[in-house]
């Protein structure tokens, strides 16, 4: 039997405020403080990746005054710890009694009670959220440290959710757009920078018409008004012998990773059902495109991601795999075996097979002409990464065409206005 009492305080130590501390500060008169520090990915189940990694913030609550012992909790759920501890008291903020904390709070009760353990509720700070400190930390986050989230949400998330943005407006609904799902927040975590989608925008064929410097512009633009980790369709990458100087910008700017496909000569797009005059580079020679910018790039944590072709050039499993093996020595973090399949048979079989070998890195998907497959579908089949890479674009285009329709049509906007968003509404978005 135990001498001294246990309080049991979970926290995620990323933004510290007084509110914090006035709860530990309470609990301490209760007995020994254990804080449970959340994990990474505990946190990312409702809420942002925290701006601090688990051992920075491990660093910071083992600083803190009255704090007796830190133990790692690696959910929401206390099942585990409470059972694992047996806490005398549990000591939280009674801000959980309503929203999405309310059923945790109750199990919490229920496992305490069980444990002959009991809830101590210290009255929430007004005018105190680190959510709002948080997003006013973000103004000022540094190309630096968007870099490397990216790598982080790798390493905390089942599968990243990507989805593409062509502009500063769609790039402030994949930031802010998040849903509860069975009691779990679901999000976008990035942006793609489609090559796509911006000639597009521009009204330029997606043929690399348009420059590159131009897509550095429109990322800057889209860097202004976001914090989300953003991947960079590079296309082929162009000239071996420019590469270094584009990889530095996006460094510089704050992309937090290279999207790069093993084509060469005139870019075809890979979803034409006619791929005639598209060729494949060589093994060799887009090998050496991977290690120029793992030469060239400054943070490991941007990461280099190959695009294999293989699939769409009808050359077969073998061929993907051989590239992909060679690609991974070669030095790419990322392998993004594409398909233009209605199904995802064949990704899967090249998945099945790869994730054996010692070279294996984490997998990206692109599910646009395989949209009927579930991401718990690609998280079975070992993909980290998966990006919707034209959604966007492609809803907004109906819509304005039914919009100039309409109009013509009735030579008036009211018969539109149950259909599209108010003013109001758009300046809310916005400011």
């Amino acid at each position: 039997m135990r001498k001294e009492k246990i309080a049991y305080v979970s926290l995620a130590a990323d933004i510290l405020h007084s509110g914090h501390i006035n709860i530990i500060t309470k609990a301490k008169k209760y007995g020994k403080v254990v804080i449970g520090l959340l994990s990474d990915q505990a946190i990312a189940e409702y809420k942002d990746l925290p701006i601090l990694n688990y051992e920075e913030r491990y660093k910071i609550a083992k600083s803190i005054r009255n704090v007796d012992n830190i133990v790692k909790q690696n959910s929401w759920d206390y099942t585990e710890i409470i059972n694992q501890l047996k806490p005398d008291f549990f000591v939280h903020g009674d801000d959980w009694s309503k929203g999405i904390q309310k059923n945790t709070r109750l199990k919490v009760i229920k496992l305490l009670k069980k444990n002959n353990g009991k809830l101590i509720e210290v009255p929430y700070s007004k005018d105190i959220s680190s959510s709002k400190i948080k997003s006013k930390l973000r103004d000022y986050l540094s190309p630096n440290s968007r870099v490397s989230i990216l790598k982080r949400l790798i390493d905390n998330q089942k599968i990243v959710r990507i989805i593409e943005a062509h502009s500063p407006l769609s790039g402030i609904i994949a930031e802010n757009m998040k849903i509860m799902k069975k009691g779990k927040m679901e999000q976008f975590h990035g942006m793609w920078s489609s090559s796509l989608t911006d000639s597009s925008v521009k009204g330029k064929p997606d043929n690399q018409s348009l420059d590159l410097s131009a897509r550095f512009n429109s990322i800057g633009d889209l860097f202004d008004v976001t914090t989300k980790p953003l991947i960079f369709d590079a296309d082929n990458g162009g000239r071996i012998e420019h590469l270094p100087f584009s990889i530095r910008t996006l460094e510089r700017l704050g992309v937090s990773a290279i999207m790069m496909e093993d084509k060469v000569g005139l870019k075809k797009n890979s979803l034409f059902s006619d791929q005639s005059g598209a060729k494949q580079d060589s093994i060799k020679n887009f090998s050496q495109k991977i290690r120029s910018i793992v030469k060239a790039r400054h943070s490991k944590d941007f990461l280099i991601g190959a695009r294999i072709e293989s699939f769409i050039l009808g050359k077969g499993i073998k061929d993907a795999l051989k590239r992909a093996e060679s690609y991974s020595k070669a030095g790419a973090d990322l392998i993004l075996i594409h398909s233009k399949s209605d199904n995802p048979k064949e990704i899967f079989s090249f998945s099945k097979i790869f994730k054996k070998s010692k070279n294996f890195k984490p997998l990206v998907s692109v599910p646009s002409t395989y949209s009927k497959t579930y991401e718990k579908d690609l998280i079975k089949n070992g993909f980290k990464i998966v990006i919707y890479a034209n959604q966007m674009l492609r809803a907004s285009y109906p819509a304005m065409e039914n919009v100039a329709k309409t109009i013509l049509s009735t030579q008036r906007a009211y018969e539109l206005e149950n259909k599209i968003s108010t003013v109001k509404e758009v300046i809310n978005l916005i400011k």
